[in-house]
């Protein structure tokens, strides 16, 4: 008995940590093909409400906001898996807007706060333009690295952070794919030029 419970109880650790997904459809190829599987960190983005914590240790201070993250929060480049909004089944695409950020797409390029994103992880430039729209609090925007063949926050919007389940880690399906996932940090500021557009930033949708 004794060994049937501490099997479960590291079984459901495992399960509070990491957990499997099936890769279905091609919007994140180059990076991921259809039926890979892979590995999901969830515990990355873990919060921790510091006024329970103060409850017990009361040198801890909660401060403004009490709702910390125990390692740290979503951040562009990262590749997740989440609810998207208003959809029954998770998704998985990489995080390019963070919240307060301005997302546009112009002439192929994504461009944050005005800064163009350097991407070397996409398969093609995106065909048409997008925004600008301004991602709310706790909202992230995300798009599949398959720019011209993904269902992401251009068409339904920007995902909350509670709809997140984790950061994908690893592939481990087929054998040939094995290894530790690319989430890669897009950097801003590469020397292009912003056509600016006539219409002003609005605020992205973000519906759980």
């Amino acid at each position: 008995m004794e060994t049937i419970i501490l099997a479960l109880l590291i079984f459901l650790l495992v399960r509070a940590v990491v957990q499997n997904f099936q890769v279905d459809g091609g919007s994140m190829q180059p990076t991921l093909e259809t039926g890979w599987y892979l590995l999901v960190n969830k515990a990355v983005y873990w919060e921790i409400n510091v006024e329970t914590v103060n409850k017990f240790l009361p040198f801890v201070e909660p401060g403004d906001d009490p709702i910390r993250y125990v390692f740290r929060g979503p951040r562009r480049g990262d590749v997740i898996v989440f609810k998207a909004p208003g959809q029954q089944r998770d998704f998985i695409k990489r995080v390019i807007g963070e919240p307060g950020e301005t997302v546009q797409v112009r002439s192929g390029i994504v461009y944050i706060d005005d800064q163009p994103l350097t991407e070397p992880y996409i398969k093609a430039r995106p065909s048409s333009d997008f925004g600008p729209v301004v991602v709310p609090p706790d909202c992230y925007f995300v798009m599949g690295d398959n720019r011209n063949n993904s269902s992401d926050s251009r068409g339904w919007g920007a995902v909350p952070k509670d709809n997140i389940i984790g950061q994908s880690w690893l592939t481990y399906w087929p054998f040939s794919s094995f290894g530790l996932l690319n989430n890669h940090s897009p950097e801003l500021g590469a020397p292009q030029a912003l056509e600016k557009g006539p219409d002003a930033a609005r605020l992205a949708e973000c519906n759980p």
